[in-house]
């Protein structure tokens, strides 16, 4: 399977829009899509991007609450590091229509992380990790531990891109007794903080194991300019730089 990997669209439907377009004309021959979270917020186009993933053309295969989800339909903003990031969320939850609470009310999974299978592939999708599935992120230089059951482990929340393996003790003597681990972050659509204004995303093929990291410019500028000073400007001037 191709599969589409998307993650913190964060209310940027310009970034969302160039990376479909840029998925189309690779003709990837995608066959299913994993959204992992944070569809909302930040940027002042939440509605747009909900409704993008309403109809995004693809079967999805898992669509998961982040923490802006947790945080905005909850009304719980205390776990933000700043006062900004609270005044934004209680912004963005004054702006979303009905079709957006629809969505993300009944059509997401407000676990915050879910199972499936790809052929004899088990994976998870969790937007944190499971030490704290909304707030603490999975990176290469933290511990791995519990993750053994699984094939794959995408998940999203630092805005980093990453894709490592890890190897587990395992009673399989053909396999040299490991299990082998492939951890995959596609990175932020709408906000990535990797120093790469770009969106990005990743496709995953399930079979040989390639992952692409793609980066895609889009009009950063339409976006800047539907700031209206309802938030900090901060959030609006981090998008030229990535950071």
């Amino acid at each position: 399977m191709k599969l589409l990997i998307l993650s913190d669209i964060h209310g940027n439907v310009s970034a969302f829009k160039a990376v479909l377009s840029d998925v189309k004309s690779r003709n990837a021959s995608i066959e299913a899509a994993a959204i992992l979270g944070d569809i909302i917020d930040y940027g002042m186009h939440s509605n747009e991007a909900v409704e993008m993933c309403r109809q995004i053309g693809f079967p999805v295969v898992c669509n998961i609450w982040g923490n802006h989800e947790h945080s905005i339909i909850n009304e719980e903003y205390s776990r933000f590091s700043s006062d900004r990031g609270r005044v934004s969320a209680k912004h963005t939850r004054s702006q979303l229509n009905d079709s957006a609470w629809d969505y993300l009310e009944n059509t997401m999974a407000r676990s915050g992380k879910t199972e499936f299978m790809v052929g004899d592939k088990k994976f998870l999708a969790v937007h944190g990790s499971l030490q704290d599935i909304y707030w603490k992120s999975i990176s290469p230089e933290t511990a791995v531990d519990g993750y053994e059951a699984y094939d794959y482990v995408l998940s999203g929340h630092s805005h980093y891109p990453h894709f490592f393996e890890r190897y587990a003790p395992a009673d399989d003597p053909d396999m040299r007794n490991r299990k082998k681990v492939i951890f995959i972050n596609p990175g932020s659509v709408g906000q990535p903080r990797n120093h790469n204004s770009r969106a990005q995303y990743a496709i995953l093929d399930t079979e040989s194991e390639e992952i692409q990291f793609c980066k895609v410019a889009y009009d950063i500028g339409y976006e800047q300019k539907a700031f209206d000073g309802s938030v900090d400007d901060f959030y609006r001037a981090r998008l030229e730089k990535g950071v």
